[in-house]
């Protein structure tokens, strides 16, 4: 027992004789929150769902933050221990690294060299997120490969396997080999992932864990999982593409085209954005006959799986600080998951020092803070995926025509999937373009493969150096952090903070299409439409410390004449991050706290009502109630936009407090469907089986990200004559009569009075929407606790820097 005292005062003075050797914390605030908590294991502890409690608390709170709340409700983001004595210290087979957990269990990784940090780093990935690690190493293996038709996270959440075939293995090695043979860096880097990899390995021979080696491929492989899933965009042509045959079918070639266009909002002036000034970009050409229209029902093809919706960002320069000094409230929703996707990570020594979160199998905090500055990313929604249309020759479907040749498509063999005892082979064919995802038949009547091409589809690691710059802090400035995040091929909007300035960098490997293309629609892949290269550094979105006073973002438009992705038509007047920048403008001066609470308010905050109930009572003004009922039922929703459209359920007797809540919910489908039914038609179904009506708050993770929002607040304020930049060729509402809109409208809320009413009785001042059912559940089911439902970052930093190193 006196040994093993003598042992444990030994590492906590070793502990402590590190910490005062790194360099200060230049942190005046520095706060985090990772729901439900640091231990991912099946084996529950205090750390399993201690962040989700505090996550919770905050929620009620609506906008009424405190300093003391913050304190409270979120947990330390200090570099190091800051003073506090570990609870728990942790001895490595590595003599030169260690492991001190805190009270949360999280890791602070110290290290003689950097290998050995990396080697502490994947010790603790593999402590705290070994079962996650477990399910998606085959599934990201899939997301490396593009494999048609599977999506990664649901095979991760199956119960079935994949198991990887030799030709899987040897393209993943590649990147490690391509990664060695660039140079030094290329060398350091493989160095690192080794050490991270050994770490892993060296704590699963430790617990006994029967799993094969985890190898330098599984870091390539956990990269392409953040690549393809969280960092890209597009692929959803040939659907898109499909209603446009269906509307031009039905409505003849110009129209269908104008509402078409119309749909996809590739450039609303009207939309959000983030940073001042125009980088244009994806923007339809007026003449595309590199596109192609396919057939309606022809398409044969899987959809794309959505790219992940991360959000959100809220910079406060310094000139709107009440401190002079920047406040950054920023953090990614990558969905409630337990295990949670990331793990939290303190690394130091040899150069490290960072905090932050760490993806499992990737060795480098990707989004965290450095000695002076902070940064956070979002889901940028840029568009880095094409679908080409091969033209089929040979007379069979594995031929096609390229420069003049008629080649024949390679067979990758990808592996199995397995389940049980059943297995399943893997295998797709490809083009020069990538994966053949499905066939089609375009206009005129030919058939067509589809093929698939990603812009960072084998080139996952090359975004490792960005990182590393961070976690050893090789970043100075706002500028210099421009410059470092342009070497990120991953499509994502990054933030960054320190004591003077703010800024934005919206990154990725973008290409530059042939002139007559147009994004929405399948690429000619004969040869003449080949992508022309990539965006330079100087024509990505970006900004620093704008004239406003802010940066804000939830996975909008990041710049003015940023075009949409082929799958985002999202891009309208109205977008969520309305709700942030009211909270934003309502005050010259903020505080940290204040920053905090119009945060946690617009994550609960019923975005249809805030922007659509006054327009729609201006629409609805002067004409007939069809009933008392719908009269009362509108001015209900009225006062409830007008205080805020709060779902809260404070009193907790599980519903929505307010009856707004209830009458939206049921009323919003049908007012939706009523406004755009004039001129859709028949092709309405079409459009929401690509584009639903709304991702409300029963939609867990990001909700009221896309909708037919922008659609319904454009549309009526063109019938009332209203201002309107970018105004739609077509009038929906009505057919652009405004009697017939106004009785659209009034039937919606018949419609839905009259459901609500056999539901819940006659008085509408008594109707709740259920809050219980709205209540967040942790994926995988694992873990039977449920939070409140709130659309707020699923890890959230909260920092403000009063001093920074000599610039």
């Amino acid at each position: 027992m006196r040994t093993a005292a003598l042992v444990l005062a030994t590492l906590l003075l070793a502990a402590g004789t590190a910490a005062s050797a790194r360099q200060r914390d230049h942190a005046a605030v520095a706060l985090n929150i990772l729901p439900p908590g640091e231990n991912g294991g099946l084996e529950f502890n205090r750390n399993t769902n201690d962040q989700a409690k505090l996550y919770d608390a905050l929620t009620p709170l609506w906008d009424t933050v405190t300093d003391s709340d913050l304190k409270r409700l979120f947990k330390p983001a200090t570099l190091g221990l800051a003073g506090a004595k570990p609870t728990r210290v942790e001895t490595l087979p590595r003599p030169g690294a260690r492991i001190l957990r805190d009270s949360f269990g999280v890791p602070h990784v110290r290290g003689r060299t950097q290998a050995d940090v990396m080697y502490g780093a994947g010790w603790a990935t593999a402590e705290d997120r070994g079962l996650l690690l477990a399910l998606i190493r085959g599934p990201s293996r899939v997301a490396a490969l593009d494999i048609p038709g599977i999506d990664p996270i649901g095979l991760a959440l199956s119960g079935r396997s994949f198991v990887p075939s030799a030709q899987t293995e040897a393209y993943l090695a590649k990147q490690v080999d391509d990664l060695r043979a660039s140079g030094p860096d290329g060398r350091r880097m493989v160095a690192l992932v080794d050490a991270y990899v050994a770490g892993i390995n060296g704590y699963y021979r430790k617990a006994g864990t029967p799993v094969a080696p985890f190898t330098a491929n599984d870091v390539v492989a956990a990269a392409a999982l953040i690549a393809a899933r969280f960092g890209a965009n597009g692929g959803d042509e040939p659907r898109r593409s499909e209603l446009l045959g269906a509307l031009q079918r039905d409505f003849g070639a110009a129209k269908g085209r104008s509402i078409w266009d119309d749909l996809r909002e590739a450039n609303d002036p009207e939309t959000p954005v983030s940073v001042p000034g125009r980088f244009p970009y994806a923007l339809p050409s007026a003449d595309a006959p590199g596109g192609v229209v396919l057939e309606p029902g022809s398409v044969t093809a899987a959809p794309t799986p959505p790219a992940g919706a991360m959000s959100n960002a809220i910079l406060i320069g310094a000139k709107r600080s009440a401190t002079g000094h920047p406040i950054f409230v920023a953090g990614p929703q990558v969905g409630y998951f337990f295990p949670q996707f990331f793990l939290e990570a303190d690394l130091h020594g040899g150069g490290f020092d960072t905090r932050g979160v760490i993806f499992p199998g990737v060795p480098f905090v990707v989004i965290g803070r450095g000695l002076d500055f902070v940064w956070s990313a979002t889901s940028s929604r840029a568009d880095n995926i094409d679908v080409f249309a091969e033209t089929l020759c040979g007379g069979d479907d594995a031929h096609y025509l390229f420069r003049g040749e008629c080649r024949a498509m390679t067979v990758f063999n990808a592996g199995e999937l397995v389940r049980f005892d059943e297995r399943a082979p893997l295998r797709f064919r490809e083009t020069v373009h990538g994966p053949v995802i499905g066939y089609a038949t375009a206009r005129g009547g030919a058939r067509v493969a589809l093929a698939l091409q990603r812009s960072t589809r084998g080139r996952e690691l090359r975004s490792a150096r960005a990182f590393y710059a961070l976690d050893t802090n090789r970043v100075t400035s706002a500028r210099g952090f421009l410059k470092t995040m342009s070497g990120i091929e991953f499509s994502f909007d990054w933030f960054y903070a320190d004591n003077r300035d703010i800024a934005m960098f919206s990154s990725g490997r973008l290409p530059v299409r042939a002139p007559g293309t147009d994004p929405s629609l399948p690429t000619v892949g004969t040869g003449g439409f080949e992508w022309r290269g990539f965006l330079t550094a100087a024509q990505h979105a970006q900004g620093v410390n704008p004239p406003s006073g802010a940066i804000v973002n939830w996975n909008n438009k990041p710049a003015a004449d940023v075009g949409s992705a082929d799958e985002n038509w999202a891009y309208g007047s109205v977008q969520r991050v309305q709700l942030l920048n009211a909270g934003v403008a309502a005050r010259r001066k903020h505080t940290v706290a204040s920053v905090a609470s119009l945060m946690n308010k617009a994550a609960t905050q019923d975005l249809r009502a805030v922007a659509l109930v006054p327009t729609l009572a201006q629409v609805l003004q002067g004409s007939a109630p069809t009933s008392p009922r719908v009269q009362h039922m509108l001015e209900l929703l009225q006062a409830w936009a007008a205080a805020g459209a709060s779902r809260l359920d404070r009193n907790g007797d599980g519903t929505v407090d307010d009856p707004g809540a209830a009458i939206m919910d049921a009323a919003y489908p049908a007012i939706a469907d009523n406004v755009m039914r004039p001129v859709l038609g028949p092709d309405l179904g079409l459009l929401r089986s690509l584009e639903d009506a709304s991702d409300d708050a029963n939609i867990q993770g990001s909700s009221y990200l896309d909708g037919w929002y922008g659609y319904i607040d454009k549309d009526l304020r063109t019938l009332l004559a209203k201002p309107v930049r970018g105004a739609f060729a077509n009038r929906y509402c009505g057919a652009g009569n405004l009697a017939e809109c106004q009785r659209s409208l009034w039937s919606a809320l018949e419609t839905a009075g009259t459901e609500l009413a056999a539901k819940q009785g006659p008085d509408p001042a008594a109707w709740r929407a259920d809050a219980t059912a709205e209540r967040i559940h942790f994926t995988s089911g694992i873990l039977p606790d449920t939070m409140r439902w709130t659309n707020r970052p699923t890890f959230q930093q909260i920092f403000s820097f009063r001093t920074h190193r000599p610039r």
